[in-house]
């Protein structure tokens, strides 16, 4: 990297700083309508004790350390969060340290609600996640599978795609992690574009397929994503792997489909390939027969995916049990799947940024500020015909992507504002699960920018998946539409068939 390049980059993260710092001063200082409510004002501290002279029934506003109302501080701080992530300031677990921090130091909300998450499976389901597929990619069983698929049904260019997004969705129930899966395919495709002499044009085309592939493909099971499945299911009361299944699996599919076609209209090869299959025979031959390690993986996932796709009758949450597989697979003899050393594939920075874009919707619920968002954002009533409403959460959830820039940030805030408007808020309804799920699929199946979702974010260098923000944007653009044809056109009415609408 030259030294221009670095006083670029420099100059930017401190304009970032410098923008998260004004944002929180003047959401914090400047009066805002709703969150400045005057009236009788306790700490937050005074809240969980009864000994503090409250009176129960009695109306309170709550203040933070300084005087301020949560609900103000909470939109100060949440929005210079993501003003930080946006513009990387620091890596996004350093921000998400800072803002959880900030949280409790400043009086917003108790710790027990900060750190609401590690209370619950999401974050072990996380760890066991992380390892369950770490597994699968050190021990050699997914990139076998990967080279047998390749080998039986991948011919030319064409096939390459369709096999990118095909075996995204095979391994999607057995490694529950987009960035293994995709790393572990994008080394399976540079065999066959090394192999079949592919330009370079044409090969950015196949490693951008990879990182599209696993955007809508990881939304077909829970445990596809095992980070923001799992977060989104949370604000309905979580979901068994056959709920998703039955709520997402239709429309993901669709959404996969539809993808893939936009894909081979937009991206075709500048010349006719035939892929040279022999390289990929001598991989598998030089793999020779399945390895005990590759055999003992093979079990515990089988053992996983049985679990899982029958937690509706043993009543085990798929988060412990992923867990608990990820745990049981380095005990000797039952084990030795993983070691200690396996720790390092669970990142901490990934554990707390999860743990802040949780805590943006729980404790933005807590003090009022989705409340806020949402009647700020929101017209003042609800549209009775549930395909306009449609069409307006997909819509706002959308914009709310492209000013916030991630997923988990959008659905700490987007999501709860949304469940607000539509339902009240009362997470227990039919209605809740139908309605985070279309802004859910909104926000996680779109993208402009490579930055705006973090499987296509992780893909975008020269070293993985090739590609640019140039391709990234050709193929966002259309698809904002094809978006808007699965929420509004496909889940409302499978939505309404299942009885949620």
């Amino acid at each position: 990297m030259t030294e221009q390049a670095v006083k670029r980059g420099f100059g930017k993260r401190q304009i970032g700083l410098v923008a998260g710092i004004i944002v929180f001063l003047l959401l914090y200082l400047l009066p805002i309508p709703g969150l400045g409510v005057v009236g009788q004002t306790v700490q937050i501290g005074d809240v969980a004790s009864l000994g503090s002279g409250l009176v129960r029934g009695q109306d309170y506003t709550v203040v933070d350390l300084f005087g301020v109302p949560t609900a103000k501080s909470c939109l100060a701080l949440s929005l210079m969060t993501v003003v930080l992530w946006a513009t990387g300031v620091a890596q996004n677990g350093y921000t998400a340290g800072l803002y959880l921090a900030l949280l409790v130091v400043m009086g917003v909300e108790a710790p027990a609600s900060v750190f609401y998450s590690w209370t619950g499976g999401t974050m072990w389901l996380v760890i066991g996640a992380y390892l369950i597929a770490n597994a699968v990619k050190t021990s050699g069983l997914g990139e076998r599978i990967a080279y047998n698929y390749m080998l039986r049904f991948v011919t030319d260019f064409r096939s390459i795609i369709i096999g990118s997004f095909v075996l995204t969705a095979i391994l999607s129930l057995l490694i529950p992690h987009p960035w293994p899966r995709a790393f572990l395919i994008m080394a399976v495709m540079s065999i066959v574009i090394e192999s079949s002499h592919i330009v370079h044009e044409d090969a950015v085309k196949i490693g951008f397929s990879v990182f599209a592939a696993s955007v809508p493909a990881s939304l077909i099971f829970i445990t596809g994503d095992a980070v923001i499945n799992p977060l989104a299911a949370s604000y309905f009361g979580g979901a068994t792997f056959l709920d998703w299944f039955v709520y997402m699996g239709l429309p993901s599919i669709i959404m996969t489909v539809i993808t893939m076609l936009l894909f081979l209209v937009l991206f075709k090869p500048t010349k006719t390939y035939t892929v040279n299959k022999d390289q990929i025979r001598e991989r598998i031959e030089q793999a020779g027969p399945m390895t005990k390690l590759e055999k003992k993986t093979a079990v515990w996932l089988v053992i996983a995916i049985a679990l899982w796709m029958t937690d509706s009758l043993h009543h085990v949450d798929i988060a412990w049990v992923t867990f608990i597989v990820g745990m049981l697979m380095s005990f000797p003899a039952i084990g030795d799947v993983v070691s200690a050393k396996d720790w390092s594939a669970v990142p901490v920075h990934v554990l707390i940024f999860l743990t802040a874009a949780m805590a943006i919707g729980k404790v933005g619920g807590l003090t009022g500020m989705n409340s806020w968002i949402a009647d700020t954002i929101f017209p003042s009533a609800v549209p009775s015909n549930v395909f306009v409403l449609a069409l307006m959460v997909a819509a706002l959830s959308i914009i709310i992507h492209m000013l916030l820039g991630s997923v988990i940030a959008v659905m700490g805030v987007a999501v709860p504002a949304i469940l607000t408007f539509t339902v009240g808020g009362d997470v227990t309804q039919g209605a809740a699960i139908a309605w985070t799920l279309i802004c859910y699929t909104a926000v996680a199946a779109h993208y402009m920018f490579p930055f705006q979702h973090l499987n296509t974010l992780v893909g975008a260098s020269p070293d993985t998946g090739m590609y640019t923000q140039r391709e990234t944007l050709r193929l966002g653009v259309p698809l904002i539409a094809v978006v808007f044809v699965v929420c509004v056109g496909v889940m409302v009415p499978w939505l309404m068939l299942l009885g949620l609408l």
